[in-house]
């Protein structure tokens, strides 16, 4: 199991207010922009930004990071055998499969395995 990236996670109320100066600081335009629910997610650089009312984005803020991860089998695995509990089972999404976990010291991160579409196109470009 490998980390492939990990995000710090931004919080907006508007996404398209959020982008241009977060494409000037990282020389980048976005890798991804979806929506999830009822927020708007881009992960630009290396953060991931998540739009939307207060309300909304507060039911994705215990997370501190996003990783993604090559594995999230193993990682679950993984994750268990350090005590850490799995607060959202792994469940499908716009870019493959994700997990939220808290770590045995109270950290609180999102896993994410991408399809291979979504790693060729922002790992391997």
């Amino acid at each position: 199991m490998s980390i492939l990236k990990t995000y710090a996670r931004l919080w907006t109320d508007d996404l398209d207010h959020a982008l241009p100066l977060l494409a000037e600081l990282t020389g980048a335009e976005p890798d991804l922009r979806l929506a999830f629910h009822s927020v708007e997610l881009a992960a630009i650089g290396d953060f991931l930004v998540i739009a939307g009312p207060a309300e909304e984005r507060a039911k994705y803020a215990h997370a501190s990071a996003t990783v993604v991860v090559e594995d999230l089998d193993a990682l679950a695995l993984t994750l268990k055998a350090a005590d850490a509990i799995i607060t959202t089972p792994t469940t499908s999404g716009p870019t493959g499969r994700f997990l939220y976990a808290r770590h045995a010291d109270g950290a609180e991160v999102e896993y994410v395995e991408w399809t291979p579409e979504v790693i060729r196109r922002v790992i391997h470009r």
